[in-house]
């Protein structure tokens, strides 16, 4: 897995954080009721779970700072939806109260950290402080291109493709290895299956397809065996909270 040094991480999260709660500060009543191509979410939804996600992993670092454990979410997956749909419908003026609350809550619980904080353990996919600054990182930039306000998968970053790729790794389905051939980068391998399919096209195309985005530069080509194939059905997320959609 490629390293992010935790200075590094949180550079990211607050570039990320600026361009999200940016993009949200000029939605309308009306663009926050736009439907998203999330099925059954509109752009509310999205900013509400966002803000969730940050209250979320700020809650984490804070319990963790205490010695204690606490789940992901109030209320487990159950209180997760509930307030995402209870929030979804506000105006846009509230959306942007919380999200910018929540944003500036969980990035000021990271800033104070030193190095053994960010190992201490967390509920969250039974991992540590880290891991949930990673997940945020997630949320962040792949619900902004969500939000459709022209931030897509084609602005991520390469150290950011490359990431999710590593990440989304165990999104292969079994008996197959992907080897992803990036215009212009070095080839990535993810899998170990006996059949191979290749996949050429833009970084941000392939980190896209692989997190269930649309890739914008359309540019996605598959091989089997030296034939054109379609694209492999993906499996689900790798998250066992589910807290990614």
């Amino acid at each position: 897995m490629t390293e992010i040094s935790t200075a590094q991480l949180t550079d990211r999260l607050g570039v990320a954080a600026d361009a999200l709660a940016g993009k949200a500060a000029k939605l309308s009543d009306d663009d926050v009721r736009a439907a998203t191509e999330l099925p059954g979410w509109t752009r509310g939804h999205i900013l509400a779970h966002v803000a969730n996600v940050a209250d979320a992993v700020a809650r984490q670092v804070e319990y963790a700072l205490r010695g204690e454990s606490i789940e992901f979410y109030d209320g487990g997956m159950g209180g997760r939806t509930q307030a995402i749909e209870m929030a979804a419908g506000n105006p846009a003026a509230e959306h942007q109260g919380k999200l910018d609350a929540a944003l500036s809550r969980v990035l000021s619980a990271l800033a104070g950290l030193d190095d053994e904080q960010w190992t201490l353990r967390i509920n969250y996919r039974d991992g540590t402080v880290y891991d949930g600054a990673l997940a945020l990182w997630r949320e962040l930039v792949i619900h902004l291109a969500d939000l459709n306000v022209g931030r897509g998968p084609e602005t991520w970053s390469k150290e950011f493709c490359v990431y999710l790729i590593e990440f989304l790794a165990s999104r292969v389905p079994q008996g197959i290895r992907l080897v992803l051939l990036p215009l212009a980068l070095p080839t990535i391998t993810v899998g170990n299956g006996a059949n191979t399919v290749s996949v050429q096209g833009m970084l941000t195309d392939i980190a896209a397809w692989l997190a269930g985005r649309t890739p914008t530069m359309d540019s996605l080509r598959a091989e089997a065996a030296a034939d054109s194939v379609d694209l492999p059905k993906l499996l689900p997320w790798p998250s066992a909270l589910n807290a990614a959609k």
